[in-house]
């Protein structure tokens, strides 16, 4: 798709219409990336050696030592890798079941204009991310394939930006790193915290405008930045666009052998999914609704297992969806070094220290916000930037009698705000999609820009 997706010729040359101002700087951003953003992966190295020079500059460290601490941490995060590719694979094959493509393809054949496209992409993954981050990277990108081909004279950048920029909300959704991990009893912050529950975090007043604010102007913003001159516009021929769904069809049982029909029967996925969701009935009556990423997978998994009709549809809808999390694998050591280098040289606790001694009570949760959103540039993990981040917010929060929870919440907002600007997490939603990170990139910075004014108003209010 990357070489025949272009911009149309004006068809007709009288018919002249002008762009609006939101549009005109989110074509300029999308030009700026289309000549300058490398490959995600060069993006990544790019970052490593911003990190090793700083931690020599700005640290005590020697360059060995920057070496040693990039090595030590190379590898440190191969479990939390497996998990995130897991959750990514396991949320991909949901969406491929026949109920649920269904759904969406229902939902996709509502579109007929470029504004019910993009808003219907932007609500979409909007919701789906407020569920689960990685159920919102394939909603987006499967929503932006399917409006894409039904909308053909939409310009596919913008719908897939579109998509994308839904995704800044995760954090204040159901699977957010740092309110999950301190609302679980025995985390490492519990001696000075305590537990923090989902109450104080995802369901507080904060937290809650956020997500409002967000969920209902977001779209709208989206919908401005689409060129209106149709010779600005970047379309596709919908023939071209890759399908990635997987036969749903039955096949008579007569015609089978033994075997063959224990792969198609549906009870043996059946059988699968009743255990998953007897293990998470009783998970949850031991913990309560607790959610980590474990009990995240298992329940795609059972979800998957109870909406397939057979072994050999699953088995299917796992190829499909394993094909777009190779980069995970590839790049995620990388940003492991990146995170073994700003713990090891004392440069994240430089950063965290640095600017929280500018913040005062009432603007600690602004300034947290803003740390995290500059840490998470090296380190895109909730969860991975959270345990960076912590140890010098929330005893700063303490010491100036801030409410934690607000701290909590301004992180993890923090996490998701950069992730517009930052091209790891669009990787996989780009593989279903079909299209570069180089152009779609530039159309998010107007998320970055629009979100984040509402964020840091919120976050001073509050």
């Amino acid at each position: 798709m990357e070489e025949s997706a272009k911009k149309v010729e004006l068809q007709n040359p009288q018919e002249r219409v002008s762009n609006n101002p939101i549009s005109m700087l989110a074509m300029f951003f999308a030009k700026v990336a289309e000549k300058w953003l490398p490959d995600a992966f060069v993006f990544a190295v790019i970052l490593t050696l911003i990190a090793f020079g700083s931690g020599i500059v700005l640290t005590e460290s020697s360059p060995l030592d920057m070496v040693v601490y990039w090595g030590d941490g190379f590898w440190s995060l191969l479990t939390f890798t497996a998990q995130i590719i897991t959750t990514f694979v396991m949320s991909y094959a949901l969406a491929l079941t026949k109920p649920v493509s269904k759904l969406l393809e229902k939902t996709a054949s509502r579109c007929t204009t470029p504004k019910s496209a993009i808003l219907v992409v932007t609500f979409s993954s909007l919701i789906a991310s407020l569920i689960s981050w990685a159920l919102g990277l394939v909603v987006a990108g499967i929503m932006a394939r399917l409006v894409g081909k039904k909308v053909p004279e939409v310009d596919y950048r913008v719908l897939v930006a579109a998509g994308y920029s839904g995704f800044v909300i995760w954090e204040g959704g159901l699977s957010s790193s740092p309110s999950l991990f301190v609302a679980t009893e025995g985390h490492n912050f519990q001696d000075l915290v305590g537990i923090i529950p989902t109450s104080d975090t995802l369901f507080s007043v904060m937290n809650i405008v956020l997500v409002l604010l967000i969920f209902f102007t977001l779209p709208f913003v989206m919908y401005l930045i689409h060129p209106k001159r149709p010779e600005d516009r970047m379309q596709v021929d919908p023939s071209i666009i890759k399908e990635t769904n997987i036969s749903h069809d039955q096949i008579k049982a007569e015609k089978l052998n033994p075997n063959e029909k224990m792969d198609n029967s549906r009870l043996i996925v059946l059988a699968g999914g009743v255990l998953g969701l007897l293990y998470l009935g009783y998970q949850f009556y031991l913990n309560g609704f607790s959610l980590d990423l474990n009990i995240v997978n298992m329940m795609f998994l059972t979800a998957a297992l109870l909406l397939y009709g057979n072994v050999k549809e699953l088995g299917n809808g796992i190829k499909s969806a394993s094909g777009s999390v190779g980069q995970f694998a590839l790049q995620y050591p990388f940003y492991a070094g990146i995170m073994g280098m700003l713990s090891a040289s004392g440069l994240a606790v430089w950063l965290s220290t640095n600017i929280a001694s500018v913040a005062n009570a009432d603007t600690l949760p602004f300034f947290s916000f803003l740390s995290a959103g500059l840490l998470n540039m090296f380190i895109p993990s909730g969860g991975g930037q959270w345990a960076v981040q912590a140890p010098i917010m929330l005893p700063t929060a303490v010491e100036m009698g801030v409410n934690p929870a607000k701290i909590v919440t301004a992180v993890a907002w923090g996490d998701a705000w950069t992730n517009m600007i930052q091209p790891f997490w669009a990787i996989p939603m780009l593989a279903i999609a079909g299209l570069r990170i180089r152009d779609m990139m530039g159309f998010a910075t107007i998320t970055l820009l629009y979100t984040g004014t509402i964020m840091t108003i919120v976050l001073l209010v509050f």
